[in-house]
């Protein structure tokens, strides 16, 4: 019998496949990783254009509560003290994000979180239902009007290409209302973007692994997995077995960027355009993240879009519909023991940065207890 090159095939050079092989390759397996893009990294991937490090496939901001998770990414970066603080325009006005004081006060003039609680309470009294039945009747029952009008309505029916009433009420179950002064976007304890951009994570992860990039795997399919004793996939499960079951659902985005010659176009790292007038939803200036002071300032414009095979498959549309074709690979996937489906795409799932490497970790800890490996 021939002795395959490598113990793992990783189909995905994303966080997920770069943390899977990092460790594998500690316990001294050996591993191959493989991308269709032209470059590693996954969604992560920073652009560097006039000294300014690009999020090519939107912001990407670290934040988590595991401080296990934290120590983990900080081996291969140092992060800066980054913290996300959104800024929101609507009907002509500039608003502070996530909802806390500061964006009653912008909005009604409340002063105390008494004040602004009796609001907010009188609103669902008054807009709310006991068993919302769509996403509409969902947010009025959380915030009530005035917030949902201002902020949620519009934003949310350009990202998902539906009217709210037509959307499903489990797509906010919850809405974070702040009584406080703060404009900290995230909870966690832990955040920041790592200095140099999430190159130098990938680099440090990858670092004298093998790596091939312009790899389609389903194109060299019965080639590439003879390479390998396991295969890692990190892409989409409906691909993988030929969409057998039907074809899952995303929603996809597109990036328009444009450097300009001035210094600070917007203040902020991320805007939000809530109104309908404009077809995307937020522009990132991508220098804030970093504290930039290059001359030249880079933005991007983000626009949500209907997903097809051509495009990338951002978010993926958990619907009943579609969670009962999941189910159906899913069910398929486990039979396959050679095979190891993990990451946003091959789960079906949204997930951020920090339970993507939480997940990657997990599943070499069951891989090398089965295999004795630690």
């Amino acid at each position: 019998m021939i002795e395959k090159k490598y113990d793992f095939l990783i189909v995905g050079a994303g966080l997920f496949g770069s943390v899977f092989a990092h460790e594998m390759t500690k316990r001294n397996k050996r591993c191959l990783v493989i991308d269709k893009r032209d470059h590693l990294g996954g969604n992560v991937y920073c652009e560097e254009k006039d000294g300014i490090n690009v999020h090519k496939y939107g912001a990407h901001i670290f934040h988590t509560n595991d401080k296990k998770i934290w120590d983990y990414v900080n081996q291969f970066a140092t992060f800066n003290n980054y913290i996300n603080s959104p800024i929101s325009l609507s009907k002509g006005k500039m608003y502070n994000l996530p909802f806390n004081m500061n964006t009653f006060y912008q909005l009604w003039g409340t002063k105390t979180p008494e004040e602004a609680k009796a609001k907010i309470d009188e609103q669902i009294a008054k807009y709310g239902t006991k068993s919302p039945q769509n996403l509409e009747e969902q947010a009025l029952s959380l915030v009530g009007k005035d917030i949902y009008e201002t902020f949620i309505k519009e934003y949310t029916e350009k990202q998902w290409g539906k009217k709210a009433t037509e959307l499903p009420a489990f797509i906010i179950k919850r809405l974070p209302v702040r009584y406080t002064f703060n404009n900290n976007y995230f909870n966690d304890v832990y955040q920041g973007i790592p200095i140099g951009g999430y190159n130098v994570i990938i680099d440090g992860l990858l670092k004298d692994i093998d790596t091939k990039t312009s790899i389609d795997f389903f194109e060299n399919r019965t080639e590439l997995e003879a390479l390998a004793e396991k295969v890692v996939y990190t892409g989409k499960i409906d691909e993988f077995f030929n969409y057998k079951f039907g074809q899952l659902e995303y929603r996809s985005l597109r990036f328009e960027n444009e450097t300009l010659d001035i210094d600070n176009y917007q203040g902020n790292a991320v805007v939000n355009y809530n109104d309908a007038e404009y077809e995307f939803t937020r522009i990132i200036e991508h220098k804030h993240f970093e504290f930039g002071k290059q001359s030249k300032t880079i933005i991007t414009r983000e626009y949500p879009e209907n997903w097809d095979t051509g495009k990338e498959a951002y978010y993926p549309i958990n619907n009943d519909e579609n969670q009962e074709i999941f189910k159906k690979y899913k069910e398929e996937s486990l039979k396959l023991k050679h095979v190891i489906f993990g990451g946003r795409l091959a789960e079906y799932r949204y997930y951020d940065m920090h339970q993507i490497i939480a997940s990657a970790l997990k599943k070499v800890d069951e891989i090398s207890k089965v295999e004795g490996l630690d």
